[in-house]
């Protein structure tokens, strides 16, 4: 599953130049991927705030974003989109509202107004339900030095896959598979996971 996870960063979202905010992080390994074990939502969301306070914690240096790969729960992405509202109730209660945000991917990930089969949802598809933690510093640092507005981002990232088309993005994905079964046949280590988001709001219905 982190290989899964890997080759989509590496051959789908930075290929694709998703999020021009990731190179550095990227290059310097300072990204934590985790798989979590959680097959039912109680426990996802005390894994959850485990890595909340982790990241919360940690020096930026070592772990600059969390990215939290779920695969054994909220598959059905409507149930997904509505645990978002229990992350945000989560932030509240341990008091990282403004300090971290958490962004959210999922293999069926479908944008209100959009239709299911439109390519520019995959700009949030993902292999497994996938939570990316981001600092709000590092986010609105990331923004004010590369002049990238969230909103700019995010438009450039439909056009992108208006571009390539659903074919081509079916083809990236076979590309990925590709990769990541080639990855788990390899005994050498591998380049860190960057789990990457295009820093647009999450338009939940």
């Amino acid at each position: 599953m982190k290989a899964e996870t890997q080759a989509w960063v590496e051959h789908a979202v930075l290929f694709l130049n998703l999020c021009p905010f990731a190179k550095t992080p990227w290059t310097q390994g300072q990204v934590r991927l985790v798989v979590s074990e959680a097959t039912q939502i109680a426990q996802l969301l005390t894994h959850l705030e485990s890595e909340l306070n982790l990241l919360a914690e940690a020096d930026p240096k070592n772990i600059e974003t969390t990215l939290l790969v779920h695969p054994h729960v909220l598959n059905d992405f409507l149930e997904f989109n509505d645990f978002l509202e229990a992350v945000d109730q989560l932030l509240d209660s341990i008091h990282l509202t403004g300090v971290i945000q958490v962004a959210s991917f999922h293999p069926h990930y479908q944008f209100a107004g959009t239709d299911v089969n439109d390519v520019s949802n995959a700009t949030n598809r993902s292999p497994y339900p996938t939570l990316h933690l981001l600092r709000e510093a590092s986010v609105e640092w990331a923004v004010d030095s590369l002049g990238e507005k969230p909103e700019t981002v995010f438009e450039a990232n439909m056009a992108t896959l208006e571009r390539l088309g659903t074919a081509g993005w079916s083809a990236l994905q076979a590309q990925c598979q590709a990769k990541a079964r080639e990855m788990l046949g390899s005994t050498s280590p591998q380049p860190p996971n960057e789990p990457l988001a295009n820093h647009a709001p999450v338009q939940r219905d």
